[in-house]
């Protein structure tokens, strides 16, 4: 399993979150940063190496505050990414870390 932590300390916008992922997941320079782009990107992965990938995305109640309707989308390019993987040998899981009290 390889990890991959995104921290959204910093995400305020759907923007700005294209930005994140795209670095923590050293997506190529085709990515289009819109949400057509976002689930290519998410779904194929093929510039990564074999194996289950894992996007752990800190302080995502961030972005959820700042611009609700973008996280929202977000959130939904996330599942439907992680349902339609193209490349069986290598797979995505989500997990929206907690934040610690």
């Amino acid at each position: 399993m390889i990890e991959h932590v995104l921290d959204g300390s910093g995400v305020r916008s759907k923007r700005t979150m294209y930005t994140a992922i795209a670095k923590t997941l050293s997506f190529p320079d085709w990515f289009g940063h819109n949400l057509d782009g976002l689930y290519d990107c998410l779904t194929d992965l093929s510039w990564l190496p074999k194996g289950e990938h894992v996007l752990i995305w800190t302080h995502s109640e961030v972005l959820a505050k700042a611009d609700p309707s973008g996280y929202r989308a977000i959130r939904e390019v996330l599942d439907d990414a992680v349902e339609g993987a193209t490349d069986p040998s290598r797979t995505l899981s989500v997990v929206l870390a907690k934040p610690q009290s």
